[in-house]
Protein backbone atom coordinates (compact mmCIF):
# COMPACT_ATOMS: atom_id res chain seq x y z
CA UNK A 1 0.00 0.00 0.00
CA UNK A 2 1.41 3.61 -0.52
CA UNK A 3 0.87 6.24 2.29
CA UNK A 4 -0.41 9.63 2.08
CA UNK A 5 0.63 12.10 5.24
CA UNK A 6 -2.20 14.48 5.39
CA UNK A 7 -1.08 17.70 7.90
CA UNK A 8 -3.59 18.73 10.35
CA UNK A 9 -3.20 22.18 13.24
CA UNK A 10 0.50 22.15 14.43
CA UNK A 11 1.72 23.31 17.88
CA UNK A 12 5.30 24.46 17.51
CA UNK A 13 5.50 25.51 20.68
CA UNK A 14 5.46 22.00 21.76
CA UNK A 15 7.04 20.33 18.71
CA UNK A 16 3.91 18.81 17.90
CA UNK A 17 3.13 18.36 14.26
CA UNK A 18 -0.03 16.09 13.39
CA UNK A 19 -0.28 14.29 10.27
CA UNK A 20 -3.40 11.98 9.21
CA UNK A 21 -2.30 8.72 7.33
CA UNK A 22 -3.91 7.49 4.62
CA UNK A 23 -3.61 4.34 2.96
CA UNK A 24 -4.07 3.56 -1.08
CA UNK A 25 -4.15 0.17 -1.69
CA UNK A 26 -1.72 -1.14 -4.62
CA UNK A 27 -2.17 -3.79 -7.35
CA UNK A 28 -2.87 -7.43 -5.36
CA UNK A 29 -3.69 -6.16 -2.05
CA UNK A 30 -7.36 -6.26 -0.98
CA UNK A 31 -9.14 -4.56 2.11
CA UNK A 32 -8.32 -6.68 4.31
CA UNK A 33 -4.70 -6.12 3.96
CA UNK A 34 -5.25 -2.60 4.75
CA UNK A 35 -7.46 -3.00 7.67
CA UNK A 36 -5.37 -5.32 9.06
CA UNK A 37 -2.62 -2.43 8.99
CA UNK A 38 -4.81 -0.55 11.37
CA UNK A 39 -6.72 1.30 8.67
CA UNK A 40 -10.70 1.82 7.80
CA UNK A 41 -12.07 2.91 4.56
CA UNK A 42 -12.78 6.99 4.32
CA UNK A 43 -14.30 6.02 1.05
CA UNK A 44 -17.02 3.54 0.58
CA UNK A 45 -15.35 2.71 -2.55
CA UNK A 46 -12.50 1.39 -0.82
CA UNK A 47 -9.95 3.07 -2.88
CA UNK A 48 -8.53 5.34 0.16
CA UNK A 49 -8.23 4.31 4.19
CA UNK A 50 -7.31 6.29 7.12
CA UNK A 51 -5.08 5.51 10.00
CA UNK A 52 -7.01 5.46 13.33
CA UNK A 53 -7.81 3.81 16.97
CA UNK A 54 -10.31 1.35 16.39
CA UNK A 55 -11.07 -1.67 17.58
CA UNK A 56 -11.88 -5.42 16.19
CA UNK A 57 -12.65 -8.84 17.75
CA UNK A 58 -10.07 -11.51 17.01
CA UNK A 59 -13.12 -14.05 16.53
CA UNK A 60 -10.80 -17.33 17.29
CA UNK A 61 -10.56 -16.06 21.00
CA UNK A 62 -14.38 -15.21 21.27
CA UNK A 63 -16.06 -16.99 24.07
CA UNK A 64 -19.64 -14.94 24.74
CA UNK A 65 -19.05 -13.83 28.44
CA UNK A 66 -21.99 -13.78 31.01
CA UNK A 67 -22.77 -10.30 29.93
CA UNK A 68 -23.02 -11.53 26.10
CA UNK A 69 -25.16 -14.40 26.69
CA UNK A 70 -27.53 -11.68 29.16
CA UNK A 71 -28.00 -9.42 26.14
CA UNK A 72 -28.57 -12.08 23.70
CA UNK A 73 -31.49 -13.45 25.58
CA UNK A 74 -32.89 -9.96 25.63
CA UNK A 75 -33.25 -10.03 21.92
CA UNK A 76 -34.51 -13.89 22.40
CA UNK A 77 -37.40 -14.07 18.83
CA UNK A 78 -35.65 -11.79 17.08
CA UNK A 79 -34.56 -14.04 13.93
CA UNK A 80 -31.03 -12.71 12.21
CA UNK A 81 -30.57 -13.30 9.03
CA UNK A 82 -27.08 -12.95 6.75
CA UNK A 83 -28.15 -11.40 2.78
CA UNK A 84 -25.79 -10.51 -0.03
CA UNK A 85 -26.39 -6.93 -1.44
CA UNK A 86 -27.71 -7.68 -4.60
CA UNK A 87 -30.37 -9.99 -2.94
CA UNK A 88 -31.28 -7.28 -0.67
CA UNK A 89 -34.67 -5.40 -1.72
CA UNK A 90 -33.83 -1.11 -0.80
CA UNK A 91 -37.76 -0.35 -0.69
CA UNK A 92 -38.68 3.13 0.12
CA UNK A 93 -40.11 1.60 3.29
CA UNK A 94 -36.69 1.12 4.15
CA UNK A 95 -35.36 4.32 3.03
CA UNK A 96 -37.32 6.36 5.28
CA UNK A 97 -36.67 4.28 7.91
CA UNK A 98 -33.02 4.74 7.57
CA UNK A 99 -33.37 8.28 7.29
CA UNK A 100 -35.10 8.59 10.17
CA UNK A 101 -33.14 6.69 12.16
CA UNK A 102 -30.38 8.47 11.13
CA UNK A 103 -31.93 11.66 12.10
CA UNK A 104 -32.41 10.62 15.74
CA UNK A 105 -29.10 9.44 16.01
CA UNK A 106 -26.60 11.81 14.10
CA UNK A 107 -28.78 14.89 13.58
CA UNK A 108 -31.32 16.40 10.94
CA UNK A 109 -29.68 15.77 7.19
CA UNK A 110 -26.61 14.61 8.90
CA UNK A 111 -26.41 11.85 6.74
CA UNK A 112 -28.99 12.70 3.42
CA UNK A 113 -31.09 10.77 1.38
CA UNK A 114 -28.51 11.21 -1.12
CA UNK A 115 -25.53 10.30 0.74
CA UNK A 116 -27.92 7.76 2.03
CA UNK A 117 -28.63 6.09 -1.16
CA UNK A 118 -24.51 6.48 -2.16
CA UNK A 119 -24.46 4.33 0.74
CA UNK A 120 -26.33 1.39 -0.81
CA UNK A 121 -25.32 1.41 -4.12
CA UNK A 122 -21.25 0.99 -2.99
CA UNK A 123 -18.93 -1.72 -2.76
CA UNK A 124 -18.38 -1.06 1.11
CA UNK A 125 -21.90 -2.67 1.59
CA UNK A 126 -21.32 -6.59 0.28
CA UNK A 127 -24.05 -7.81 2.74
CA UNK A 128 -26.46 -7.08 5.57
CA UNK A 129 -27.58 -8.42 8.38
CA UNK A 130 -31.56 -8.53 8.92
CA UNK A 131 -33.15 -8.72 11.90
CA UNK A 132 -36.85 -9.50 12.32
CA UNK A 133 -39.29 -10.02 15.36
CA UNK A 134 -40.80 -13.05 14.80
CA UNK A 135 -43.78 -12.51 17.50
CA UNK A 136 -44.74 -9.81 14.79
CA UNK A 137 -43.17 -10.34 11.92
CA UNK A 138 -41.74 -7.06 11.84
CA UNK A 139 -38.06 -6.20 10.57
CA UNK A 140 -36.54 -4.19 13.52
CA UNK A 141 -33.10 -3.71 12.19
CA UNK A 142 -30.59 -3.72 9.65
CA UNK A 143 -26.75 -3.53 9.70
CA UNK A 144 -24.48 -3.15 6.90
CA UNK A 145 -21.22 -5.46 6.07
CA UNK A 146 -18.75 -5.38 4.19
CA UNK A 147 -17.18 -8.92 3.86
CA UNK A 148 -14.42 -10.39 2.70
CA UNK A 149 -13.58 -14.15 2.34
CA UNK A 150 -12.35 -15.68 6.17
CA UNK A 151 -10.32 -12.63 6.23
CA UNK A 152 -12.77 -10.28 7.63
CA UNK A 153 -16.22 -8.64 8.66
CA UNK A 154 -16.65 -4.93 8.47
CA UNK A 155 -19.91 -3.89 10.93
CA UNK A 156 -20.79 -0.60 9.29
CA UNK A 157 -23.64 1.13 9.85
CA UNK A 158 -26.61 -0.17 11.71
CA UNK A 159 -30.07 1.06 11.79
CA UNK A 160 -32.97 -0.06 14.01
CA UNK A 161 -35.99 0.60 15.80
CA UNK A 162 -35.59 2.95 18.52
CA UNK A 163 -38.45 1.91 20.36
CA UNK A 164 -36.83 -1.67 21.04
CA UNK A 165 -34.34 -0.04 23.26
CA UNK A 166 -35.39 -1.66 26.67
CA UNK A 167 -34.44 -5.04 24.95
CA UNK A 168 -31.16 -3.65 24.53
CA UNK A 169 -31.65 -4.12 20.27
CA UNK A 170 -28.02 -2.18 19.33
CA UNK A 171 -26.27 -3.99 21.41
CA UNK A 172 -28.08 -7.84 20.46
CA UNK A 173 -27.55 -6.69 16.76
CA UNK A 174 -23.71 -6.39 17.26
CA UNK A 175 -22.91 -9.20 19.33
CA UNK A 176 -25.21 -11.42 16.70
CA UNK A 177 -22.74 -10.14 14.34
CA UNK A 178 -19.68 -11.28 16.55
CA UNK A 179 -21.51 -14.86 17.10
CA UNK A 180 -22.49 -15.52 13.64
CA UNK A 181 -19.01 -14.05 12.11
CA UNK A 182 -17.19 -16.49 14.80
CA UNK A 183 -19.37 -19.51 13.53
CA UNK A 184 -18.71 -18.99 10.13
CA UNK A 185 -14.60 -18.98 11.01
CA UNK A 186 -14.39 -15.10 10.18
CA UNK A 187 -10.64 -14.30 11.17
CA UNK A 188 -11.58 -10.35 12.75
CA UNK A 189 -14.97 -8.74 13.09
CA UNK A 190 -14.12 -4.83 12.68
CA UNK A 191 -16.18 -2.40 15.17
CA UNK A 192 -15.07 0.89 14.05
CA UNK A 193 -13.50 3.86 16.23
CA UNK A 194 -12.96 4.17 19.78
CA UNK A 195 -12.52 8.26 21.01
CA UNK A 196 -14.80 8.10 23.77
CA UNK A 197 -15.83 6.40 27.12
CA UNK A 198 -19.17 6.17 24.97
CA UNK A 199 -17.24 3.64 22.60
CA UNK A 200 -15.92 1.30 24.93
CA UNK A 201 -18.95 -1.14 24.99
CA UNK A 202 -17.39 -2.33 21.18
CA UNK A 203 -14.65 -3.97 23.55
CA UNK A 204 -17.00 -5.99 25.57
CA UNK A 205 -15.58 -9.27 23.75
CA UNK A 206 -13.40 -11.70 24.75
CA UNK A 207 -10.94 -11.41 21.78
CA UNK A 208 -11.75 -7.29 21.51
CA UNK A 209 -8.13 -5.78 20.68
CA UNK A 210 -7.30 -2.06 19.50
CA UNK A 211 -4.82 -0.47 17.18
CA UNK A 212 -2.74 1.74 18.75
CA UNK A 213 -1.09 3.60 15.90
CA UNK A 214 1.80 0.85 15.39
CA UNK A 215 0.11 -2.39 16.27
CA UNK A 216 -3.11 -4.18 17.57
CA UNK A 217 -3.18 -4.30 21.79
CA UNK A 218 -5.53 -6.76 23.84
CA UNK A 219 -4.84 -4.55 26.69
CA UNK A 220 -8.14 -2.83 27.88
CA UNK A 221 -6.08 -0.61 30.55
CA UNK A 222 -3.76 0.31 27.93
CA UNK A 223 -6.96 1.63 25.35
CA UNK A 224 -8.25 3.42 28.72
CA UNK A 225 -5.13 5.11 29.52
CA UNK A 226 -4.75 6.77 25.80
CA UNK A 227 -8.90 7.84 26.43
CA UNK A 228 -7.87 9.02 30.22
CA UNK A 229 -5.29 11.05 28.42
CA UNK A 230 -7.18 12.74 25.54
CA UNK A 231 -9.35 14.89 28.24
CA UNK A 232 -6.27 16.61 29.22
CA UNK A 233 -4.16 19.22 27.80
CA UNK A 234 -1.29 17.58 25.92
CA UNK A 235 2.24 19.01 25.41
CA UNK A 236 3.82 15.68 23.83
CA UNK A 237 2.85 12.96 21.39
CA UNK A 238 1.61 9.59 23.43
CA UNK A 239 4.68 7.56 22.29
CA UNK A 240 6.77 10.89 24.10
CA UNK A 241 4.90 10.16 27.30
CA UNK A 242 7.01 8.23 29.96
CA UNK A 243 4.77 7.03 32.37
CA UNK A 244 2.48 5.18 28.78
CA UNK A 245 5.80 3.98 27.91
CA UNK A 246 6.69 2.63 31.34
CA UNK A 247 3.00 0.99 32.00
CA UNK A 248 3.06 -0.56 28.83
CA UNK A 249 6.10 -0.95 27.26
CA UNK A 250 8.39 -1.53 30.35
CA UNK A 251 10.12 2.32 29.70
CA UNK A 252 11.54 1.21 26.30
CA UNK A 253 11.12 3.06 23.01
CA UNK A 254 12.55 -0.49 21.57
CA UNK A 255 9.95 -2.28 22.89
CA UNK A 256 7.14 -0.03 20.54
CA UNK A 257 9.79 0.06 17.78
CA UNK A 258 9.67 -3.75 17.91
CA UNK A 259 5.82 -4.27 17.81
CA UNK A 260 5.79 -1.75 14.88
CA UNK A 261 4.11 -3.45 11.85
CA UNK A 262 5.21 -0.56 9.63
CA UNK A 263 8.68 -0.58 7.52
CA UNK A 264 10.07 1.86 5.08
CA UNK A 265 12.00 0.10 1.88
CA UNK A 266 14.12 2.27 -0.36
Amino acid sequence: MKLLFSEQNSDYDNYQFPYAVWAVPEEGETPADVFDAGFLPSSRYLDRFYLCRQVRVNLGKFKPSSENRRILRKGAGIEVKLVPRDKFDYTPERRTFFKTYADIKFGKDVMSYDRLDALFDSPIISHLLVFTDMETGKEVGVATLYLEGKALAFYYYAFYDLNYYARNLGMFMMTSAVVLFAEHGKKHLYLGTCYSDSALYKTQFTGAEFFTGFRWSDSLKELKFILNRDQKDLRQHLLETEEYRALFYQGKMEKMTEAGGFRVKL
